[in-house]
C-alpha cells in the first residue's frame, strides 16, 4: 500500500464515518410534513381548560353598583414587610382557594362549592348565582382564573422544565416553543404525554408529531400538570452507551489510520 493509497483510504474511512453520523431521513425532521393532506374541519373547537384537584383559584367578585356588599367575597391577605416596630404592609393580595380531592372549595359565606370538572366560565356563573338574589339584587361580575397552570416539558428539548401557563391553554407546539424546541436528538415521531385524570389516574400517550393531524387529537392541547416527554432517538442512546460520539469516531478514525500505516510499513 503506497502513500497514495493510504490517502485514498483515510478519506474513505472519514466520508464513511461522516454518513453514518449524519444520515437522517428528512420524513424524520419536520413537524407537520403531511399538513397539504390533513383534514382539519374537525379541529374547530375551542379548548377550555377544567377545574382539577389541587389546582389553585383567583377569585374576584365586582358589583359596581353596591361596591361595599362584595368585599366578603373577596379574600384577600396583607402580608407583613420587616419586623420590628418598623414592620410595614404591602399591598394587599387575593388569596387563592385550593381545590381539594373531592373538587371543593370554601368560600367565604357561600361555603363549601362542588367545582371539580368545570369550566371557569362555569364555575363564575355557579358563584354568581349564588350570590344574586341572595346577597344582592343585581348579579355580580365574578372572574376564575388558574393561578397554578403548569406544565412540565422533559427530554431532548433546549430548555427543559416546568413552565406555567397564565393564559390557561396551551398546545403541544406551544408547550415546544416554552422550552426552545427540540434537540436535533429529539424524536419528533414519538412524543409521550404523561396526564392525570381527577382520579389520580395516570395515561401515557405516544404522540406523532411528524402527522399533522395531531391537531385533531384530544392530546392536543395540554391539560394543567401535563408532562410532555420528548423520546431521544438511536443516535443519542447510542452516544449515551458508549460516551460521546466525536470522540468514539475519532478514535476509530485513528486506529484505521494507524492500521493502515501499519500495513504500508510491513509491504515495503
Amino acid at each position: 500500500m503506497n502513500k497514495i493509497s493510504m490517502k485514498i483510504f483515510t478519506v474513505w474511512a472519514v466520508a464513511v464515518v461522516w454518513l453514518a453520523t449524519s444520515c437522517t431521513s428528512y420524513k424524520t425532521v419536520p413537524y407537520m410534513i403531511n399538513s397539504a393532506e390533513a383534514d382539519l374541519d374537525s379541529s374547530a373547537v375551542l379548548y377550555e381548560a377544567r377545574v382539577m384537584p389541587k389546582d389553585e383559584l383567583t377569585i374576584t367578585v365586582n358589583c359596581p353598583e353596591d361596591a361595599e356588599a362584595v368585599i366578603p367575597f373577596n379574600l384577600t391577605a396583607t402580608p407583613a414587610v420587616g419586623q420590628g416596630r418598623g414592620t410595614l404592609t404591602s399591598q394587599p393580595t387575593l388569596q387563592t382557594f385550593l381545590v381539594t380531592n373531592d373538587g371543593t372549595i370554601n368560600y367565604p359565606i357561600l361555603g363549601t362549592l362542588k367545582v371539580g370538572g368545570m369550566t371557569v366560565n362555569q364555575v363564575e356563573d355557579l358563584i354568581a348565582s349564588k350570590i344574586e338574589g341572595t346577597y344582592l339584587k343585581t348579579r355580580p361580575v365574578v372572574t376564575v382564573r388558574l393561578s397554578n397552570y403548569k406544565i412540565s416539558v422533559l427530554g431532548e428539548v433546549t430548555s427543559p422544565g416546568t413552565y406555567t401557563v397564565p393564559s390557561e391553554k396551551v398546545s403541544i407546539y406551544g408547550a415546544l416553543a416554552l422550552a426552545k424546541d427540540m434537540t436535533v436528538y429529539g424524536r419528533r415521531d414519538n412524543v409521550k404525554l404523561i396526564r392525570e385524570d381527577a382520579t389520580g389516574k395516570k395515561t401515557i400517550h405516544e404522540l406523532d408529531l411528524n402527522d399533522a393531524n395531531i391537531i385533531k387529537s384530544p392530546y392536543f392541547y395540554l391539560q394543567q400538570n401535563d408532562v410532555l416527554y420528548v423520546t431521544p432517538n438511536k443516535t443519542k442512546a447510542k452516544n449515551s452507551d458508549i460516551g460521546s460520539s466525536t470522540s468514539y469516531w475519532v478514535s476509530s478514525i485513528s486506529i484505521l489510520v494507524s492500521i493502515a500505516s501499519l500495513v504500508t510499513n510491513i509491504l515495503r
